[in-house]
């Protein structure tokens, strides 16, 4: 199987890919999509849109997982911004025919490292760990998506029939 995992951000949406079957993984790669914040927010959607699109199209994906949207009262703004970008995320997979389903960061915490509150580091690490790693994955949305890809190889067996 092969799983991509995302981690949307307007400035870097996270990628991660891995290949594999139920525990083992047979090769991965990650990487983000960058936009800049001198162009305006339709240019930068369309932007994460079009290079999701493109690396579907190359990678051919049997599921895409993606971090759950979520929102700080601190900073509820980014909250919808958030939204937006997943909202083209899913949009990418759908017409793309891929079955997405979504987890809530802290479910993917605990997932990984068993802790819902690990910070960024300690999530690094563990997924560095998964992977038999010794240099670290930055940036960290890097590490957050290939995180997500790893749990959706770990549960293909539960999306087999169609994902969500």
């Amino acid at each position: 199987m092969k799983i991509i995992g995302i981690d949307p951000g307007l400035a870097a949406t996270g990628v991660g890919v891995v290949r594999g079957t139920g525990l083992k993984v047979d090769g991965f790669s990650f990487g983000t999509i960058n936009t800049s914040s001198k162009i305006s927010l339709p240019n930068r959607l369309n932007q994460i849109y079009s290079k999701l699109l493109s690396f579907l199209k190359d990678e051919k994906p049997d599921l895409m997982v993606v971090e759950d949207v979520f929102s700080l009262a601190k900073y509820p703004k980014s909250g919808i911004t958030l939204g937006q970008v997943t909202g083209v995320i899913l949009l990418a997979g759908y017409q793309f025919d891929v079955p997405v389903t979504q987890i809530p960061v802290r479910e993917a915490k605990q997932i990984l490292t068993g802790n819902g509150n690990a910070s960024k580091m300690q999530l690094e690490k563990t997924v560095r760990n998964l992977l038999n790693l010794t240099t670290p994955i930055r940036p960290y949305h890097a590490s957050d998506a290939i995180g997500l890809a790893l749990i959706g190889l770990y549960r293909s067996k539960d999306y087999k029939g169609g994902g969500c």
